[in-house]
């Protein structure tokens, strides 16, 4: 990994130190507006969240459930534009100084101008960036912008993937490894696949040095079983589920329920 100071791994570190591990929580933006979107990122921080993953709705989501296809899919259709992902990423740095990700795929960001994207995103306060469609081998504009803009670049390690795969990822990620717990769409589920627990185990041996689990993970009991041998857990749908269903109030008590895995 690169010597760069990062923001993420440093709250992942400070979590490891007070605590089990890290929570990082996911939540797009624009939904289910623009200013809830900022009120919901900001409790996130304030119930539990130690890193917020902000996602960019996007038209073709193919990794994503459910749940938070029909959030992004509301967000589109009440005017998202990729604009406000920086004023979102602002508005909540003016809150709150727990760092901020942006989980995009890659296409916004290409048409964007990749370089014009990473320096719109440090401007705001952004960290950095979580790409789960772009491999780093193809990844060589995106490494040289985050470089000059200082941002963390987080890539996705499969179940599937090679040593040698494994070993890429760990030596260009900044901020930590995507360890994605199970094949297939986010979602919860009901028992987390033990392939998260040999994957990690793997990045490990290729030399990665901050690995948090992500797809699936929606109780503190999970969060809990993956800080066993993870730096950090990733919750996503059971928070926007939680947005959705009772607005910024339910989603705070459910951000202060699951971060109770964390707990030493």
């Amino acid at each position: 990994m690169s010597e760069t100071v990062s923001q993420v791994s440093a709250a992942i570190r400070a979590a490891k130190q007070d605590r089990r591990g890290a929570l990082i929580g996911y939540l797009p933006v624009g939904f289910p507006d623009l200013d809830t979107s900022v009120e919901a990122a900001i409790a996130l921080a304030q119930s539990g969240a130690d890193v917020i993953e902000l996602g960019v709705p996007y038209s073709d989501p193919v990794m994503d459930g459910a749940v938070i296809q029909e959030a992004t899919q509301t967000a589109i259709a009440g005017g998202f534009k990729l604009t406000h992902v920086f004023e979102a990423v602002r508005r909540v740095r003016e809150v709150v100084d727990t760092p901020i990700l942006v989980m995009t795929y890659w296409n916004p960001v290409m048409q964007y101008g990749v370089d014009r994207f990473a320096s719109d995103l440090a401007a705001a306060g952004g960290a950095g960036l979580i790409t789960p469609d772009i491999t780093p081998d193809a990844a060589d504009e995106w490494i040289a912008a985050s470089e000059t803009h200082g941002l963390d670049r987080v890539f996705l390690a499969a179940p599937t993937s090679s040593d040698e795969r494994l070993a890429l990822v760990s030596q260009t990620s900044r901020g930590f490894v995507y360890t994605v717990s199970t094949m297939g769409i986010t979602g919860e589920r009901a028992e987390l696949n033990a392939a998260a627990r040999g994957l990690t185990e793997r990045l490990r041996e290729q030399g990665a040095d901050l690995a948090c689990v992500g797809i699936g993970i929606s109780s503190a009991e999970q969060v809990a079983e993956v800080l066993q041998y993870a730096d950090g857990a990733i919750v996503g749908t059971a928070f926007v589920r939680a947005l959705r269903d009772g607005g910024v109030t339910q989603l705070a008590e459910t951000v202060r329920t699951i971060a109770v895995g964390t707990a030493r």
